[in-house]
Formats: structure tokens, C-alpha cells, sequence
């Protein structure tokens, strides 16, 4: 459907596009300056109107539908004076627009629609942040659901389900709001035996063109040394580690003795770190000899992402494995010992329905992982799904709300609690991401990574730093290249420059 917007400034623009793409995932938007209506089109007119006797603003939306059906919606732009507007702050007043625009959007929206936004105008990739910052205030619980519901629209489900994250989390990391001066550290390995279709991370074949694998290792064998050297210097303790990709298990069981070495040789007292996670996601690049290798470390957190168990789906979004494998492999790290296994599953893959997804979970029973993350399947822009769409049909937003009901059913029978949860663009349904486990298994590292609470350094190929000011909490960001051969020719460079910035911003922390 096209519709076309008038009456908006252009830097607003991109929320009202995301809130019209959450009722309609194949929006075309357009802004349109000119009078006169086209009925082929859904039209929204924006309008500020001053009440100056009673000194408020208002904004309204006005929805006009092809079939000539109207709806209005006026909220008040509470917080500052009239006359603001069109003065020299009217950038700044525009954006405290923001909430009272997308409030009067939804609301439209949902009555042309008849869908109702659990998440309200919420677009934030982590809302749990929100409560954690009202927990920090020592707001009480009935204070903070009441904010979350006024101020985003947030449904008190999706309320209840972040308070029971929260409460999760805080039992688990009792000092999470005092990990500042700590650091957790993501290593990138970027190679994959294949790219699945739905996939934007640095995911390499592993015997591609894209750069040779010994010189990657070679390159982050030096990033590792270097980086962990300086942290030493400075007395920076490591709380996690995480080895993602790509598929850290693609590389040889010798380069993966190797690496670990490094990792033990060269991070400050390695003893101390709370965990360490491998991401052993494709079953097709399980072996018992890299079973040994991670036995011999002491590592006995991994991943083993079946995604799905139709073997259609599979074939169709790209992974080589078979059901079997993912089973196979699974009994296979049990019997060596992997006493903490994480398994991904996807809602809304192509050609999948609730039936589907149930047999999937039905498989999952016979597993009983120590650790569930049920992913919503996400149109992420440069994924082959997303480039060629019309190829990979999937269920529409009733069936994939069907789809998360029975997650959330399936793992509350079997004891399963929410620890973690996050949300993306272009997700199916305008739903979520949570991350599940059993009781004492939940996975630190995704804490740290999703609540922002601590600098996480990212080393290796397509891995990003995100550097957490002590103080403000501010987040600055610094990537490496995502592709092998940009990285082995630069790691040195980039190396320095991380180091360099992390001097800085463990002079900000003794400051």
C-alpha cells in the first residue's frame, strides 16, 4: 500500500515510517507538500494547533483511507510554551514533538488496522534498559509500569514479561550496575561452512576468496596479545567472553587449542572470568575433537542452533546440516561432558506454520537444552531473504503471534524463565527475541551485551566495540572491517586505535 504524509518535518520522518511499517510491512511512504487527495492511497495529514488561552499544543494526525473512512487523533505536547514554536529552538521542540506525534500515529493506525502494538510506539531494539534505568531511581514497581505505560504505550504483558527479566538478571548479576570498570570481550571468528538466507553477520566460506583463514588468526592471535597486555597494565578485570561469528567451530581443532591458549595466556587473571561462551551453532561443524579442545579449557557453554526441525525449512533458508546432525551432535556434547547447551529456534521461517513450530518444540522436549532463544524471524535489509522477499513466503502476523503464545507456553510448562530479551527492525509481527534457560544457566555475556551496563570490546573480523561512558553512559562505538581480507591487512591499525581508546575511557573511569 502507498501512503503519503503531509505536515511533517523531514527529521521526523523515519519514526512515522516505522510506526506506519509496524501495520504495514510493505509500506511505501512518501512525504507530500501539495493539497488535493488521491484515493489510491492511504494519506495522513500531521497538524499543530495552539490553544492560547489555556497556553498548550497539540498535535493530530488524520487519517483519510482509500475507502473514504476517517480517523482523528489529538494528544497534548505537554512541557513547554507555545510561542517555542517557530522560534530559534524549534529543532529542539520538534523532537519533544516526538512522543505526543507517534502516540496520535498508533492510535490512528490501530483503528484504520483493527491491530493493536504490544509494544505501543516503543521502537528501541532493548526496552528492558528502560526499567533498569527506573529500578536505578529505586522507582517502585507499581511508578515504573505506569511510566512504561504512559510514556510508550507498552501492554502490561510486555510490562510483566520485562519486570520478570529484570528481577532474572538482578538475581543473577546482584552487581550488575557495578560493572562499569569492567569489560566483557566479544571475539569474532568470521567463517561459516554456509551463509543462511536470513543472515547479515560476517559469515565467510571457510574455504572462500575472501582472505586467507591462517592470516585472520594470525592477525586476532595479535589483537588478543595487544589488547589483553594493555588491560592487564591498567588492571581492568575481563567479566565474559564470547566467541561469535560466523561460526567459531569452522576453524580446525588445532586453531582452536591455539586460540584458547591465547586467550588464557594473554587476558587478565583468566580464572576470574564468569564465563566463557562458544558459539557452536552450525551442528555440521561439530567434531569430537573440537569437543575435546573446549572440554580441555574448562568451556562447557556452546550453542547448538537447529533453528528449525522440518528438513524443508532447512534446505530452504540455506543450512547444509540434516535433523539428525543437530540431534546427533547434541548427545554428542552431552556424552563430552557440555553441561550448559544453548539452542536457537526461529518463529515465521518460510513455509512454516504453528504445526510446524510445535513439531520443532516437540523435538526441543527430547533435548531439554539448559538454555532456549527464541528468535522472531527479522527482514534484516541486506539478508538474501530480504533481497529477494517474494522467493520466501511466510506466515502471516496472526499465525506468528500464534507461534510466540506457544513458546511462551511450552517453556513456562517446562520450567524455563525469560533472562534476556531484545527487539529489530523489520521483525515479524512487531514482536521480540527472548532468551529462556533453566535455573542457574543463564548466559551472562547476553546480559551484559543487551543491558549495556559495561563496555563490551569487540576483537576479531566484523566485531564492534561499544565503549560505555562511566559516567553518562554514554555509548560510542568503534568496528573492525567485516571482511576477512580488509582485516588482515589492517589489524595492526585497527588494534592501536582500540587500545588508544581504551586508555581514554579508563582515564574517563578514574576521573
Amino acid at each position: 500500500m502507498k501512503w503519503i504524509v503531509k505536515g511533517i518535518a523531514p527529521e521526523m520522518m523515519l519514526g512515522v515510517e516505522h510506526l506506519i511499517g509496524l501495520f504495514d510491512e510493505d509500506a511505501q511512504v512518501d512525504v507530500e507538500t501539495k493539497t488535493g487527495r488521491d484515493e489510491s492511497v492511504v494519506t495522513i495529514q500531521i497538524k499543530l494547533n495552539r490553544e492560547e488561552a489555556q497556553g498548550k499544543l497539540f498535535v493530530s494526525a488524520v487519517l483519510l483511507a482509500p475507502d473514504g473512512q476517517q480517523f482523528e487523533s489529538r494528544r497534548e505536547a505537554e512541557g513547554f510554551a507555545t510561542e517555542e514554536l517557530g522560534s530559534e529552538h524549534e529543532r529542539s521542540t520538534r523532537k519533544r514533538l516526538k512522543q505526543p506525534l507517534h502516540f496520535a500515529l498508533l492510535d490512528v493506525l490501530e483503528r484504520h488496522t483493527g491491530l493493536q502494538q504490544p509494544w505501543g510506539i516503543l521502537t528501541g531494539v532493548r526496552p528492558t534498559k528502560l526499567l533498569h534505568q527506573r529500578v536505578q531511581k529505586q522507582q517502585s514497581r507499581a511508578m515504573r509500569q505506569q511510566q512504561l505505560s504512559e510514556q510508550f504505550g507498552i501492554q502490561p504483558r510486555k510490562i510483566e514479561l520485562m519486570e520478570r527479566i529484570v528481577e532474572r538478571q538482578l538475581e543473577v548479576v546482584p552487581d550488575l550496575y557495578d560493572l562499569k570498570g569492567e569489560v566483557s570481550v566479544y571475539i569474532g571468528i568470521p567463517y561459516c561452512p554456509t551463509k543462511c538466507a536470513y543472515c547479515t553477520f560476517p559469515a565467510y566460506a571457510i574455504n572462500g576468496r575472501q582472505g586467507d583463514v591462517n592470516s585472520f588468526l594470525g592477525g586476532l592471535h595479535y589483537e588478543m596479545r595487544q589488547v589483553g597486555q594493555r588491560l592487564k597494565e591498567l588492571g581492568i578485570r575481563v567479566t565474559t567472553v564470547y566467541f561469535g561469528g560466523g561460526t567459531p567451530t569452522s576453524i580446525t581443532a588445532e586453531e582452536m587449542d591455539m586460540l584458547y591458549e591465547e586467550l588464557f595466556a594473554s587476558f587478565p587473571e583468566p580464572a576470574s572470568i564468569r564465563e566463557i561462551t562458544v558459539e557452536a551453532g552450525r551442528p555440521d561443524t561439530i567434531t569430537p575433537e573440537k569437543l575435546n579442545v573446549l572440554k580441555k579449557w574448562g568451556i562447557h557453554r556452546i550453542s547448538i542452533n537447529p533453528q528449525s526441525y522440518i528438513q524443508e525449512t532447512l534446505k530452504a533458508i540455506g543450512r547444509h546440516h540434516t535433523v539428525e546432525e543437530t540431534i546427533e551432535k547434541f548427545h554428542l556434547a552431552r556424552q563430552m561432558d557440555m553441561d550448559n547447551i544453548n539452542m536457537d529456534l526461529i518463529i515465521g521461517l518460510p513455509g512454516e506454520q504453528l504445526p510446524e513450530f510445535m513439531h520443532t518444540l516437540q523435538e526441543t522436549e527430547k533435548l531439554m537444552p539448559e538454555s532456549l532463544t527464541v528468535h522472531t524471524l527479522s527482514f534484516k535489509r541486506a539478508s538474501e531473504m530480504t533481497r529477494n522477499k517474494e522467493k520466501y513466503k511466510v506466515a502471516d502476523r496472526q499465525e506468528i503471534g500464534r507461534m510466540m503464545e506457544a513458546a511462551e507456553a511450552w517453556t513456562l510448562h517446562h520450567g524455563y524463565e525469560p533472562y534476556y530479551l531484545y527487539r529489530q527492525k523489520n521483525i515479524l509481527g512487531n514482536l521480540e527475541n527472548v532468551g529462556y534457560c533453566l535455573p542457574g544457566k543463564e548466559s551472562i555475556y547476553n546480559i551484559m551485551i543487551m543491558e549495556e551496563m559495561q563496555t563490551i570490546l569487540g576483537l576479531g573480523c566484523g566485531a564492534s566495540t561499544k565503549w560505555v561512558h562511566p559516567q553518562t553512559g554514554k555509548i560510542e562505538r568503534f568496528a573492525n572491517p567485516k571482511e576477512p581480507k580488509a582485516y588482515n591487512d589492517h589489524f595492526e591499525h585497527y588494534t592501536q586505535q582500540k587500545i588508544e581508546k581504551l586508555n581514554a575511557w579508563f582515564a574517563n573511569h578514574h576521573n
